[in-house]
């Protein structure tokens, strides 16, 4: 069995209609574990925590609980957190409960989590790791849940597991490749190549400066984009296009090279400190969302930041997805 073809128990879509059948189902799917005290976490947003704990009582102590609304933020953030889990319980299995999709998130925020989705099918094909992702049947549009159908190879519906005829065998649903919107007219746009990279960092800093983030946001952005516009000379070999606009609450940049990602799961490998490979990683976990197009033609990757103070930290307080 290769990485894509996975047992439907590996990966489940759980369609849920209310709060009764998400309880049932995400408790049928993690009472075996807590049975035989086997390691469960649940990533899922914070009503849904809410929602749960209660039930829980004094079987949550060793559960690990994260808010879905900040370790999902970006969707790009969640794998490497998941192989953190794996690599901490040392090979011992685990089941995971993740809901990355909600009503309300954005069209660019749905499609980049039902990527994550359809990688999940690759990213830990030797891992003893059981995963159920709930759908809000009622709150999500129907081709949201086709793509579920997509990326999961086992749905749960009515409390009962069966195979998914639409399953993908990890291919990413079709319309994640729709290519990135054109920018606004008032975007602005800069060529770069390798001896520009200093003043274009400036230029980065005073155009988070006119969107209203913070100092420690700023920060962040100018990192991560210093770290695209390195890559884009550093591997793609040539010149890039660094282009940058606002949106509502937000700052958008926007890097185009002729590269080609080859790796799917590029940046959202588990990395270890003191090794290289960083950069598209970094850009994941300092940007609220990263949307990434490439082929044979090049590659153009989106970030988002969101305008104002950083977020919360998550409930577990500790690194993302870094291995010391």
């Amino acid at each position: 069995m290769n990485a894509c073809e996975q047992p439907i128990e590996a990966h489940q879509a759980l369609f849920y209609h209310d709060s009764a059948e998400y309880l049932a189902g995400v408790f049928d799917f993690i009472t075996p574990a807590l049975d035989r005290d086997e390691p469960v976490a649940i990533a899922v947003p914070e009503p849904k925590l809410r929602l749960l704990e209660p039930e829980l009582g004094d079987r949550a102590a060793p559960i690990q609980l994260l808010d879905m609304f900040e370790l999902g933020r970006n969707p790009g953030r969640i794998i490497p957190a998941v192989l953190g889990m794996i690599e901490r319980h040392a090979g011992r299995p685990l089941r995971y409960v993740g809901e990355p999709i909600w009503a309300g998130r954005s069209p660019e925020e749905i499609r980049e989590a039902a990527r994550h989705e359809a990688l999940i099918n690759l990213a830990w094909p030797e891992a003893d790791i059981s995963v159920l992702c709930p759908y809000d049947v009622a709150g999500l549009d129907d081709e949201v849940l086709r793509d579920a159908e997509h990326t999961h190879p086992g749905v749960v519906r009515d409390r009962l597991l069966g195979p998914s005829s639409a399953y993908g065998n990890g291919a990413v649903p079709p319309g994640c490749e729709q290519p990135l919107s054109e920018p606004p007219p008032g975007a602005l746009a800069r060529r770069f190549e390798v001896g520009d990279l200093r003043r274009l960092r400036a230029w980065i800093a005073e155009r988070a400066d006119e969107s209203g983030l913070d100092t420690d946001r700023r920060t962040e952005l100018v990192t991560a984009i210093n770290e695209l516009t390195t890559n884009t000379v550093k591997h793609a070999g040539t010149h890039g296009v660094l282009r940058s606009w606002t949106a509502p609450g937000e700052v958008i940049f926007e890097v185009e090279d002729s590269g080609h990602i080859v790796d799917p799961l590029a940046g959202r490998r588990l990395q270890t400190a003191g090794t290289g490979g960083l950069g598209l990683w970094m850009v994941h976990h300092l940007c609220d969302l990263v949307e990434v197009r490439s082929n044979a033609a090049g590659t153009k990757i989106r970030t988002h930041s969101r305008c104002g103070s950083a977020p919360r930290r998550r409930r577990d307080a500790g690194p993302v997805g870094v291995a010391a």
